[in-house]
């Protein structure tokens, strides 16, 4: 790692990570995958390339939560820290405010936007795409 470190980690700090580069592709989520995993109407996500990355305290319990991709948690104090695509395993997603300064990766844009709720305003001018997956990640927990 270099000392451009982007560092970061759970509510009770027995998850910690850093990245020797900047977070990437801050976005929200609002795919219906992602308000249960949050439980909260979004999620927010920051991109790291996987070999950039380390966790430097516990490594986060990980959850299946699709037929395409894994969550990370504390399995401590419950924090949600990560997001992974088995298709893209060089990438890792980590939540937005888990990192130690949040600020420093303002938001770019938009998706999920099918599950969007209606009375959630965003005034804030970025691009809305939906999920790629929808039809997957709209079932997901629906029985």
């Amino acid at each position: 790692m270099t000392d451009a470190r982007h560092t970061g980690g759970c509510l009770c700090g027995a998850v910690r990570y850093e990245a020797s580069v900047p977070p990437a592709n801050s976005h929200y989520c609002h795919c219906r995958m992602c308000q249960r995993a949050m439980g909260n109407v979004f999620g927010m996500f920051v991109m790291f390339p996987a070999d950039k990355f380390r966790f430097t305290g516990a490594a986060p319990k990980r959850y299946r939560s699709s037929a395409f991709a894994e969550r990370g948690f504390c399995a401590d104090c419950g924090t949600p820290i990560l997001f992974q695509y088995d298709t893209q395993p060089t990438r890792i997603g980590i939540t937005l405010g888990s990192l130690d300064h949040p600020e420093a990766a303002p938001p770019e844009r938009h998706i999920g936007i099918e599950s969007h709720v209606p009375w959630l305003r965003f005034d804030d001018g970025l691009p809305r795409g939906e999920t790629e997956l929808t039809a997957e990640i709209t079932d997901v927990g629906a029985a």
